[in-house]
């Protein structure tokens, strides 16, 4: 895979079981980059290591004064600088390859799975760490699929090299094979504790990246109650902590960079006061000598990737222990699903409450519980819970058809929609049944005065549709993201539209008119309304009142009030002191008309006792 040939068409299926068999997976799905980095590091270390060699038998050349020998072995180091550029060249190219098509593997998969949790995915994992996934973490694992290539090749080079000083010099090349495991080795012990202090800095930097989230995605809100300051007090103690923590890891790292710089250096004095001993008795010659030296001076650079391999593993341990826990996450109804994928028509049903949404009708449902109302709104798009059965449509469980044809079929807007960035024709190019206009889609939703403040924004935009909606709208009003949301799911058009508090944020009199238009749009179309405004229920072609996890009534607004006491309160905002209240004054109301009957029907009499004595 080369870069240029990204996205993946499939990036595959993961084994999520843990971090490490989680890069495991991924190094053995990249294997023919892997080899190809292999063997372009090989080339570049060996042909890097084969200098002193080189410089030795020089040096023997000129001791011998053989210029046939000089001249070759100037030869030689000059085809192993060419292949030491070369191999460099590619090695970087390769490397960097692999790096980023791991990384992207890792974010197509995050992104497949976010599309097959939906909403599902924050109330299982926090938003906070599946950005700290999808961003840090996803570079971090791709560095050490990247790291290995260039590890293995390097440590094939040390061996290599301490072979061949073992067969050219065997007095020295045998303190060299034994010293040089015990530098690359040494730092082991100090591996655990650099591990933990790097999950501490991590996990420190997912809190931190989560809380600045949240008081972003809710700042309006903060200014408008003045806690905006001990919000970000709070930001600032969470990011003095990960300053700390990566302090303390970056110590640790420092420590073992210094092991390795000292070792190596313990080593070459070993090797040069060693080998002047060899050289004054006359056991080794001086090009044998500068040999050994210079590949011990060489096998620094080498040495230097047994560090950063160790780092790397370090480093995307626990990311890849965060990506594999996201990946492993599973969606309670069947991706694949085992029915045919055309999606059904029908009724609309919930087994778990009984509500039911009758075909080509809008159904509103009232529910006190404005959480109830969400997770009732996510189980009717398909995504129920763990312990919740499957909504049916047409009487087919939605859990038995493919995710695509599912959310075909049902589409829900949940209460806070997001807009992203780009222009509002971006906004609109959804997939859509064709049956619906933009332009009648944003009329029905009153978005007039919404596109007037876009243009306004927008210098260079005069056509509408090219003004820019900025990240998540944040240069628009609650009621105007909700109206662009409410524009964006009516032009959709799906079988089923299930809205969730589609107007908690506008005004009455807009709000009478959405619900006008939504109605007119919708005809002939099943949609459901969890809303608790008069101006929306009293349009509803049937209202269903959700009491605690059941259907307990069904019927119109106006009959609903007169006679169900539990909708009048959800929908009134009535308290029990005044429901009491009002009762009591209708009895006093009833007791009053009673006895005014009493008195008149007693008056009546009386009158007509005189009429009939005068009469006699």
């Amino acid at each position: 895979m080369q870069i240029q040939d990204l996205p993946y068409p499939d990036p595959g299926v993961p084994d999520a079981r843990s971090g490490p068999r989680f890069l495991w997976w991924l190094g053995r799905n990249q294997l023919g980059g892997q080899l190809k980095s292999l063997a372009w590091g090989l080339l570049h270390f060996v042909a890097v290591s084969a200098q002193p060699f080189c410089v030795g038998f020089a040096i023997e050349a000129v001791v011998d004064r053989s210029g046939t020998r000089l001249a070759l072995t100037g030869g030689v180091m000059a085809l192993c600088g060419a292949a030491t550029a070369i191999g460099d060249t590619f090695l970087h190219r390769t490397a960097v390859t692999n790096w980023i098509t791991a990384a992207a593997r890792v974010q197509q998969l995050l992104a497949r799975k976010a599309s097959q949790l939906g909403s599902a995915l924050t109330r299982r994992v926090a938003a906070g760490e599946v950005v700290s996934v999808s961003t840090g973490d996803v570079e971090r694992i791709g560095w050490f699929v990247e790291a290995v290539s260039r590890f293995t090749a390097a440590a094939l080079t040390v061996l290599l090299v301490c072979v061949g000083l073992v067969v050219y010099q065997p007095a020295l090349g045998v303190v060299v094979a034994v010293g040089l495991p015990v530098v690359a080795l040494a730092v082991l012990p100090l591996l655990p504790p650099a591990t933990r202090r790097a999950d501490v800095q991590r996990e420190k930097a997912g809190r931190a990246t989560e809380l600045a989230s949240d008081t972003v995605a809710g700042l309006r809100v903060l200014r408008g109650i003045g806690g905006e300051e001990l919000f970000l007090d709070r930001y600032r103690g969470a990011s003095q902590e990960v300053r700390h923590a990566a302090v303390r890891s970056a110590r640790m790292w420092s420590l073992i960079s210094a092991i390795q710089v000292l070792l190596p250096g313990l080593l070459l004095i070993t090797v040069v006061c060693y080998g002047v001993h060899l050289a004054q008795e006359g056991r080794i010659t001086v090009g044998e000598l500068v040999t050994v030296y210079s590949s011990v001076m060489v096998l620094a650079y080498p040495l230097r990737h047994f560090e950063e391999i160790a780092m790397a593993y370090s480093f995307s341990r626990p990311s890849a222990k965060r990506a594999a826990r996201v990946l492993s996450l599973e969606r309670v109804t069947d991706i694949g699903g085992s029915r045919a994928a055309d999606a059904p028509s029908g009724d609309l049903y919930d087994p778990a409450t009984g509500l039911t949404a009758p075909t080509a009708r809008l159904t509103a449902v009232v529910c006190g519980d404005p959480d109830a109302a969400g997770q009732l709104a996510e189980r009717l798009g398909g995504h129920p819970s763990e312990d919740s059965p499957s909504v049916l449509l047409g009487g087919v469980p939605l859990n038995e058809l493919p995710l695509g044809s599912a959310r075909t079929a049902v589409l829900v807007q949940d209460k806070d929609p997001v807009l992203l960035s780009g222009s509002l024709r971006d906004l609109l190019d959804v997939p859509a049944s064709g049956a619906v206009d933009a332009g009648a889609a944003l009329v029905a939703a009153q978005c007039g005065d919404v596109l007037d403040a876009l243009v306004q924004g927008s210098l260079d935009a005069d056509d509408p549709m090219d003004a820019r909606i900025t990240e998540r709208g944040r240069s628009l009003s609650g009621g105007q993201r909700q109206r662009l949301a409410l524009a964006r799911s009516l032009y959709t058009d799906p079988e089923v539209l299930v809205l969730d508090e589609p107007t908690s944020a506008v005004d009455s009199h807009t709000e009478a008119r959405i619900a006008e238009g939504l109605r007119e749009l919708r005809a002939g179309r099943t949609t459901v309304v969890f809303t608790s405004s008069p101006l929306l229920l009293d349009r509803a072609d049937r209202v269903v009142l959700v009491h605690e996890g059941e259907a307990v009534a069904v019927g119109l607004h106006r009959e609903l009030l007169r006679s169900e006491p539990r909708y009048r309160a959800v929908v009134t905002r009535e308290t029990e002191e005044e429901a009491a209240l009002g009762e009591a004054h209708k009895d006093e109301q009833a007791s009053l008309s009673g006895v005014l009957k009493d008195l008149e029907d007693n008056r009546l009499a009386e009158i007509e006792r005189e009429e009939i004595e005068e009469t006699a």
